[in-house]
């Protein structure tokens, strides 16, 4: 296997899927899942590995270089390979793994889809932004679309025949979505408008991939009330259609301008000019003011579907560091310096080289194993028959999702950079992918809502969830994982996570004293540091767990080893942030500081 290859241990998505989770005997309870027993769940994903290897990561490179084309009229050209992986992914299913079976979707469980997504988008980033927005997007038209588009926009959509966007980010707007300027008038037609305005930053807002593209969009209606409120959600196709699908003429969305990126250059980042060159016109989605509530359907799935992409970035740079390093001969052992005729030894052997690579494999593998336990929530959420069983794994993923979004593209970014470090000079040049990789990630630490936004939604929001009784619940759940480590014979890591869980939730306190206080932004000015730190001992715990489900199998050595490091290495650092946080140092709101404003 070339240090440049797409590696995947695939055994290690199995592990957290069958062995931790248990996912084939939970998965059994509902009958939309008849049948798939834990050889069908396993089949899927290791075709979801070939495609991943043999058809979206050769794509990947190229596309990087060759990027996308603007040709001035309005229209975006991809790179070639885009089309043959678009093809192969519509024609397999693979847009839409776990979405509806009756409009075109493969109806498997939301953890396979986790563990796919990691898979295509470690292999292709930029390519896999099409596919990702397009299904979250005809989720939304199958939940919210009238009748008459519900099931034609949807399947089309699900089946790769069209594309879907979602439109939010206006100039002068930014992360501030209230202060969107769009406008929607009446045209005197049931449902349909005429909409006016700028958008940007819009992923795939125009390619040459399908045949149409639906663009979700977020406009005002006349005498809408300022703010979030008066947002309303337009369904925008390019191309006008009739009631069985055949495509019409083109409709008065255009591209103005396609933005040149540090990374992700495959994806197609556009401007979107509403009714600037012809009449635009769009159905209302739900009821006037309804924008925003409807919006964040697709939102939140995009943001855990954006962590999931820090994850398989990092699972992708690791996987080029571990053979390069395996590969790659230099220096000799260390406690060999002194003998002249001693061999060169890979680098893997070196000390630091081995501290890096552990400090990626831990948290990779921790970070899979919370993202499998969301998807095997969101199946709960779907399909179980208890409302209260519903209800809970809903707040739980609530809770979780901004620190899977931040935290884990905080990691995507961080252990890509360590993995070029593995590669030395090497790794800086494109001869070998990492470099790439570090590039393409940094973009998830910004879009879908800031890292820093999911920190104050974090603080501001989810933690105060029933009273804060959904954090509290948490804490109980991840201090019983400790207790059983504990019977595991796992008493040293399990202490450490305790203690960090403790200090977590004092830290909490601190904060919610603050704010009770009314000291608003020195609370909102810790809210990052605390997101770091619910995230460092949200994976400790996934270690701990990893370990404990490892017992007596061939993992065992491994994964003690992950939470052994992860404890001594990186779970010190929650406790560091926890006592700068309840430090109240506040220097960062004093005025002059910065100079004059």
């Amino acid at each position: 296997m070339s240090s440049s290859s797409f590696v995947v241990d695939l055994e290690d998505h199995l592990f957290a899927l069958f062995d931790q989770h248990r996912a084939h005997e939970k998965l059994a309870a509902y009958p939309a899942y008849e049948g798939m027993d834990r050889e069908v769940l396993t089949a899927a994903l290791e075709e979801a590995r070939r495609v991943a290897q043999d058809v979206l990561a050769p794509a990947n490179r190229v596309g990087d270089h060759e990027g996308v084309r603007f040709d001035g009229q309005g229209n975006v050209s991809t790179p070639a390979v885009f089309k043959e992986a678009w093809q192969v992914m519509a024609e397999g299913g693979w847009i839409a793994v776990d979405g509806p079976v009756d409009v075109g979707g493969m109806g498997l469980p939301h953890a396979i889809h986790t563990i796919t997504q990691e898979l295509f988008s470690g292999a292709a980033t930029a390519f896999m932004m099409y596919p990702g927005l397009t299904a979250a997007a005809a989720r939304v038209v199958h939940h919210v679309a009238p009748e008459g588009l519900k099931a034609l926009v949807a399947e089309k959509m699900f089946t790769g025949a069209w594309a879907g966007t979602m439109c939010l980010t206006e100039a002068g707007a930014g992360s501030d979505v209230g202060a969107n300027r769009a406008k929607a008038e009446p045209t005197g037609q049931p449902g349909i408008f005429l909409l006016e305005g700028e958008k940007i930053f819009i992923s795939g807002g125009d390619q040459d991939l399908t045949g149409n593209i639906v663009h979700l969009v977020l406009a005002r209606l006349p005498d809408a009330p300022p703010g979030t409120r008066g947002l309303s959600i337009f369904l925008v196709p390019k191309f006008w259609f009739d009631a069985d699908g055949t495509l019409g003429e083109r409709n008065g969305v255009y591209v103005g301008g396609i933005e040149e990126k540090m990374g992700i250059h495959g994806s197609a980042t556009c401007t979107l000019l509403l009714g600037d060159r012809a009449p635009c016109r769009g159905w209302l989605l739900g009821e006037p003011g309804q924008g925003m509530s409807i919006m964040f359907q697709m939102m939140n799935e995009a943001r855990l579907g954006v962590g999931i992409q820090g994850l398989g970035l990092a699972a992708h740079a690791y996987g080029n560091a571990l053979t390069y390093t395996s590969e790659r001969k230099q220096g000799v052992a260390v406690d060999q310096l002194r003998d002249p005729s001693a061999s060169a030894v890979a680098i893997r052997q070196h000390p630091d080289v081995r501290r890096m690579l552990l400090l990626q494999k831990c948290q990779i593998e921790a970070m899979r194993s919370v993202c499998v336990e969301l998807g095997l929530l969101t199946d709960i959420v779907e399909h179980d028959p208890d409302e209260a069983a519903r209800t809970a794994a809903a707040e739980r993923i609530d809770l979780l999702t901004p620190v899977v979004k931040a935290h884990f593209t905080d990691l995507g970014f961080e252990l890509s950079a360590t993995a070029l470090q593995c590669f030395g000079g090497y790794g800086f040049i494109r001869e070998y992918p990492v470099e790439q990789h570090v590039r393409d990630a940094k973009i998830c630490s910004i879009y879908e809502g800031t890292n820093g936004i999911q920190a104050m939604d974090l603080l501001g929001r989810k933690l105060r969830l029933r009273g804060g009784q959904v954090f509290m619940e948490w804490m109980g759940s991840a201090q019983a994982v400790c207790a059983q480590a504990r019977e595991a014979g796992l008493t040293g890591p399990a202490d450490a996570v305790d203690k960090a869980i403790a200090q977590l939730g004092a830290t909490a306190m601190h904060l919610a004293g603050l704010g009770g206080a009314g000291q608003l932004q020195a609370a909102m000015l810790q809210a990052t540091p605390f997101l770091r730190m619910f995230g460092i001992v949200l994976l400790g715990v996934a270690g701990l767990q990893q370990a404990v489900a490892a017992l007596g199998g061939p993992r065992e050595v491994a994964k003690r080893a992950n939470v052994r490091f992860y404890a001594a290495q990186v779970l010190p650092m929650a406790t560091a942030i926890g006592k700068g946080i309840q430090g109240d140092d506040g220097a960062a709101l004093e005025e002059g500081i910065f100079g004059a404003a």
